[in-house]
């Protein structure tokens, strides 16, 4: 199973992050996607913050593992990971992804 994962940061976090889930090969994908603002409850008070969208492509095998990591990474308490199988897309982009998550020989 393939699976997009949607996870909010804050904007000067979002290349290091990206780059080390990659190096990681923990992802094979991820789009920074800028401009996002976030408006939430946070204990019990609307918070408003600019933050950024990484957009992670990965397996479902890898997410343990991704899922950890970026909980490491991240500076939030409880931060936005959402994983999102998805069934459908271009063959030969499901076996890039594929391969592109295993270690090099």
């Amino acid at each position: 199973m393939s699976l997009v994962v949607l996870v909010t940061v804050p904007p000067e976090r979002a290349p290091e992050m990206a780059r080390t889930i990659i190096a990681e090969r923990l992802a094979g994908c991820v789009n920074i996607l800028p401009g996002v603002q976030s408006v939430y409850r946070w204990e019990g008070e609307i918070a408003e913050d600019p933050e950024v969208l990484l957009l992670i492509k990965t397996t479902g095998e890898k997410y343990p593992d991704l899922e950890k990591r970026l909980k490491e990474l991240h500076t939030y308490e409880v931060p936005e990971i959402i994983a999102l199988p998805f069934d459908r897309a271009l063959p030969e982009f499901q076996t890039w992804l594929r391969e592109s998550l295993e270690s090099d020989h």
